[in-house]
C-alpha cells in the first residue's frame, strides 16, 4: 500500500534524482553523491573541463527551486462548457491559471508529447509593464535548505523578490522554471520558438543555451514594421527576434520545402539539367589540386577551367562521372558541364531563411484583431502577433497530428493559427493554450477593459476573457469565410448563366467555376469535421492546511474546504499520465460510484463498504474490459480500517497469479 501527497512530490525530478536513477552506484546508503568515485570512473572516458560559461543572477537559486517545487493547485474542468456539442469531443485545451502551475500539472501526462511550443512572454522593457510577483512564501531557512545556499543569500533573494522588481534578474527568475519544465514537455524532435525584443535578447539567449544547449539554437528575425518613429533619435527598430531551440537537433525537427525542379533538357533517358563544374580559384578558394586537364574520351580534346577558375570536384570524382556518362562536353563553348537528373540531386528539399520579412506585421496583427472584435478595439493589445507568422512556424515544425503549446496565450493567436492551418491542409493538430486571468486595469488599457466589460459582459475583466473570445470567434470565422467563398462562386455562376449569348470563353469559365464550387463544398465539409472547439480548465489553489506534510494532518482535514470531486479527479488523472481532454468513465459498484480510465480506478467518496469492494473484485473477474492496474483512493474519505480492508483484499487477489493491482492512498 503506497501513500502519496501530490504537493509533496516534485513536479519534475531534480538533477540529483535523475542521477540516482541513471547511476545508483555513485550514491551511498544515505543518498549522498560520491563525487570522487564518479570522477575517477569517468575521467578516462570524458575530457573534463574546469572552465564553464553560464549566466548567473540574484534569484537563480530560487528559480531552480521553483522548477522542481510540487504543485500548489488543483486542476478543475469547466464541465458545462466542455459538454457543449462543439467542445465535447475536442482535444484542444484552454487552461486558466499561472502557467508555472499548469506546466507542472501537464508534465505528468504530456512529457515528451509536445512537438512545438511557441511563446510570446512579457517583455521586460523597464517601464513597469513587467513586475515579478509570485505567491510562494518561503522563510530564509526553508529557501536555504531547498536551494542549498546560506541563510544570508536566502535573505537577499527573498528581499529582492519582495521588492516587486522589474530588473533583468527578476525577469530571468520568472522565465527560468517555465522554460526548464517546457523542455521536458517537448518530443525528442520538438522545437520551441520564443518571441523577444532587444531588452532581454542577450540574457534569454544565454539562459536558453544553458537549458537546451548552445548547439541546438537558431535565431530568426521577424520584420514587424515597415517604418518606425524613433523617440530615442538613434535607430528605428523594425524587427524582433524569435529564438528557436531544438530539444535535440535532427533532420526531423523541421518540414522543409520540396523543390519543384524544372529541367531544361531531355534525352532518351529522361529530363536533365546541366550544371557548371567550375568555381573561383582565388584567395581562400584556391585549390591547386583542383586545377587539372580533363580529356574527352571520344575525341581526346582537352578541357581546362576558365581563367582564375578551378574544378569543383577532384580527379577521381571527375573520372567516375565521365565513366557514368554524366559529363557533357560543350565544344562550342569549350566548357564541360555535369549532367544532373532527378536522382542525382542529393538535396531535394530547400531550407527556409531566418529573415522573416514577409510573414505579417504588427499592423496586420492589429487589423486581424479589428476583424474579430471591431475597429474600435483594434488596439486591445499593444504587440499582438499575426496569424501568418505563427502559421508559418507551425507549418515549419509540425506534422498534421502534432500538439502545439503556448503558455503565454495572450490574444490567442497560436490557437487561431493552428485551426486556420488545419482548415487549409485538413490537418488534425491540437493546441494547448495557457493564460493567467490577469486583471485588466481600466486606466492602463481602457480599450481592453471596455471590450470585456461592455461587449463580453464580464464583471471583472481579465486577459483570459479576451483569449477565450478570440478562439470562439476565430473558429466561427473559418466556417463563415468558407461559406462566403461558396456563395461568391454561386453568384458568379448565376451571372455567367444569365447571359443570353455565351462565348466559348464564357462556357470554359463557367465549367471552371462549377468545378471550383464542388471543390469548395468538399473543403467546407472537411472544415465542418475539424476540431474547432476547445475544452476549458482552470487551476484552483489548495488551502494552506493542504500544503502541510501528511504527518501534520489529521483525518478529514485535507479536502474540507475544497470538497470538489471534479478538481480531484481532473488533477489525479493528469498526475497518472492521462491526457486532460479524456473523460473518466463513471462506474457503479453496488451503489458506490467509481471512476475508471486507462487501467486506473479512482474511489473518491466516503461511504465505501465491503459490499462495494466485493462488487469491484467481481467485475474484475467477469469483465474483460475492466482491468485496473492501479486503484487510487481518497485517503481522507476512507478511514484507516477501510483502507486496511481494501489493501488486504487486493493483496489476496494479487496472490492469484493474475495481473497485479497497485493500491495507492492519495492525499
Amino acid at each position: 500500500m503506497k501513500q502519496e501527497k501530490l504537493n509533496n512530490i516534485p513536479a519534475i525530478p531534480t538533477k540529483i534524482e535523475e542521477l540516482k536513477i541513471l547511476f545508483p552506484e555513485y550514491f551511498d546508503k544515505n543518498g549522498k553523491f560520491l563525487i570522487e568515485k564518479f570522477t575517477q570512473d569517468i575521467q578516462n572516458q570524458i575530457d573534463i573541463s574546469k572552465e564553464t560559461y553560464s549566466l548567473e543572477w540574484l534569484g537563480k537559486s530560487y528559480a531552480r527551486v521553483l522548477a522542481t517545487e510540487p504543485v500548489r493547485t488543483l486542476l478543475k474542468e469547466n464541465e458545462k462548457w466542455n459538454k457543449r456539442e462543439e467542445n465535447k469531443n475536442s482535444e484542444n485545451l484552454l487552461i486558466k491559471g499561472d502557467n508555472l502551475e499548469v506546466l507542472k500539472h501537464l508534465v505528468h501526462a504530456y512529457e515528451n508529447e509536445i512537438k512545438m511550443i511557441y511563446i510570446d512572454p512579457p517583455y521586460n522593457t523597464g517601464e513597469d509593464k513587467f513586475i515579478y510577483q509570485d505567491n510562494r512564501k518561503f522563510t530564509p531557512e526553508e529557501l536555504s535548505k531547498l536551494a542549498g545556499i546560506d541563510i544570508e543569500k536566502a535573505k537577499r533573494i527573498l528581499s529582492f523578490l519582495d521588492s516587486k522588481s522589474n530588473s533583468h534578474s527578476a525577469w530571468l527568475t520568472f522565465m527560468y522554471p517555465r522554460l526548464y519544465i517546457a523542455k521536458r514537455l517537448l518530443k525528442d524532435d520538438g522545437v520551441i520558438f520564443i518571441s523577444i525584443d532587444d531588452n532581454e535578447m542577450a540574457q534569454l539567449k544565454i539562459l536558453m543555451d544553458e537549458i537546451f544547449g548552445e548547439e541546438n539554437s537558431k535565431i530568426m528575425v521577424w520584420k514587424k514594421k515597415g517604418g518606425a518613429s524613433n523617440t530615442e533619435k538613434t535607430l528605428g527598430t523594425l524587427t524582433e527576434y524569435i529564438l528557436c531551440y531544438f530539444k535535440s537537433k535532427n533532420n526531423k525537427s523541421f518540414n522543409f520545402r520540396k523543390i519543384d525542379r524544372k529541367y531544361k533538357f531531355k534525352d532518351e533517358k529522361g529530363k536533365y539539367n546541366l550544371e557548371s563544374l567550375e568555381k573561383t580559384n582565388l584567395g581562400q578558394y584556391e585549390r591547386k589540386s583542383m586545377y587539372y586537364p580533363v580529356i574527352n574520351p571520344i575525341n581526346k580534346k582537352i578541357y581546362y577551367p576558365q581563367e582564375n577558375n578551378r574544378w569543383i570536384v577532384g580527379k577521381e570524382q571527375m573520372e567516375k562521372l565521365i565513366k557514368e556518362n554524366k559529363i557533357y562536353f560543350d565544344e562550342q563553348k569549350n566548357k564541360i558541364f555535369r549532367i544532373k537528373r532527378e536522382e542525382d540531386y542529393q538535396q531535394s528539399y530547400n531550407v527556409y531563411y531566418n529573415l522573416l520579412d514577409n510573414h505579417g506585421s504588427l499592423k496586420v496583427a492589429k487589423d486581424e484583431i479589428s476583424v474579430y472584435f471591431g475597429k474600435e478595439y483594434r488596439e486591445i493589445f499593444d504587440t499582438p502577433k499575426p496569424t501568418k507568422l505563427i502559421k508559418f512556424l507551425v507549418s515549419l515544425a509540425t506534422k498534421k497530428e502534432d500538439i502545439v503549446l503556448d503558455f503565454f496565450a495572450g490574444s490567442g493567436t497560436t490557437g487561431d493559427a493552428v485551426m486556420q492551418l488545419n482548415s487549409e491542409d485538413n490537418g488534425n493538430r491540437k493546441f494547448i493554450l495557457v493564460q493567467l486571468p490577469e486583471e485588466i486595469d481600466s486606466k492602463d488599457n481602457k480599450t481592453a477593459y471596455d471590450f470585456v466589460k461592455n461587449k463580453l459582459k464580464v464583471e471583472n475583466p481579465t486577459i483570459y476573457d479576451i483569449t477565450k473570445e478570440r478562439l470562439i470567434r476565430s473558429a466561427k470565422k473559418i466556417i463563415v469565410d468558407k461559406k462566403n467563398e461558396i456563395e461568391e462562386i454561386k453568384s458568379q455562376i448565376i451571372e455567367k448563366k444569365s447571359k443570353e449569348k455565351q462565348t466559348k470563353k464564357d462556357k470554359e469559365k463557367l465549367a471552371e467555376l462549377e468545378n471550383l464550387l464542388e471543390q469548395k463544398k468538399v473543403e467546407l465539409e472537411n472544415i465542418l469535421q475539424l476540431d474547432l472547439g476547445f475544452k476549458e480548465f482552470e487551476t484552483i489553489p489548495l488551502p494552506e492546511e493542504n500544503l502541510q506534510n501528511i504527518e501534520e494532518l489529521t483525518e478529514g482535514d485535507l479536502f474540507k474546504e475544497i470538497n470538489d470531486k471534479n478538481a480531484l479527479l481532473t488533477t489525479w488523472k493528469v498526475f497518472d499520465n492521462i491526457k486532460l481532454h479524456k473523460q473518466l468513465k463513471e462506474m457503479d459498484f453496488n451503489g458506490y460510484k467509481g471512476y475508471f480510465l486507462e487501467n486506473n480506478l479512482y474511489l473518491i467518496d466516503a461511504g465505501f463498504t465491503l459490499d462495494n469492494l466485493a462488487a469491484i473484485l467481481k467485475k474484475i473477474d467477469t469483465d474483460k474490459d475492466f482491468i485496473p492496474s492501479k486503484v487510487v483512493i481518497n485517503g481522507y474519505a476512507f478511514d484507516s480500517k477501510t483502507q486496511r480492508e481494501i489493501y488486504e483484499s487486493i493483496n489476496n487477489y494479487n496472490k492469484k497469479d493474475l495481473d497485479k493491482i497497485e493500491l495507492i492512498i492519495r492525499y
